[in-house]
């Protein structure tokens, strides 16, 4: 009778183990798009800013997903215009592992902070008849065409000391350390003179 039971408590087992590697394997049969938006603004020599805009598409899956489509549409026109690229794009597929990317650079007419909406993509996976809707990651406010002001000064301080820190505290040491060497020592052997 014991036998029997520790039997049926192996086939449980069993039975649990291989239902349990079944839904992990159909788990691991997925397509998982990642997809990453980066915003970065650049002041050129003549005043005029550009925004240049870069998005990547991950297949963090292992299944390829089909009819892949990026539409991003918070840039709108009358703020906006296109210096190269445009806000759209398709490919037919994007294998697992792969990454695609998509750039857009812009010129903002309008003065003023601006945060802008994630991207919407669209795929298709082989085994799903309804598209699959996926959104990037939003991008970071970006205050456009600024007026310089004493407070942008002081972060543009900061940021040159943050930049060049290390260095201009290596010169002022050999800058001390040659002044030290260089300046007579007179004053001190008269002042040890002086208090015997």
């Amino acid at each position: 009778m014991a036998a029997s039971i520790n039997q049926l408590g192996f086939v449980i087992f069993a039975m649990m183990l291989v239902s349990c590697s079944i839904s992990a394997m159909a788990d691991s049969e997925s397509a998982f798009i990642v997809a990453h938006k980066k915003a970065t603004l650049t002041k050129l020599s003549n005043g005029v800013e550009r925004i240049s805009v870069s998005i990547d598409l991950y297949n963090r899956g292992s299944l390829t997903v089909y009819d892949v489509s990026l539409v991003d549409n918070s840039w709108p026109v009358d703020s906006f215009d296109v210096v190269s690229g445009n806000f759209s794009r398709s490919w037919d597929s994007l294998d697992a592992g792969a990454i695609f990317s998509h750039s857009i650079e812009l010129e903002p007419r309008v003065k003023g902070i601006f945060q802008g909406s994630p991207a919407v993509i669209t795929f298709r996976i082989p085994n799903k008849a309804a598209p699959v809707v996926a959104y990037s990651t939003p991008i970071f406010p970006l205050n456009m065409l600024a007026d310089t002001t004493p407070e942008n000064k002081l972060e543009l301080a900061k940021s040159l000391l943050a930049r060049f820190g290390p260095q201009f505290s290596a010169v002022s040491l050999v800058a001390l350390f040659g002044y030290m060497i260089a300046t007579p020592k007179s004053n001190a052997a008269k002042a040890q003179k002086k208090r015997r």
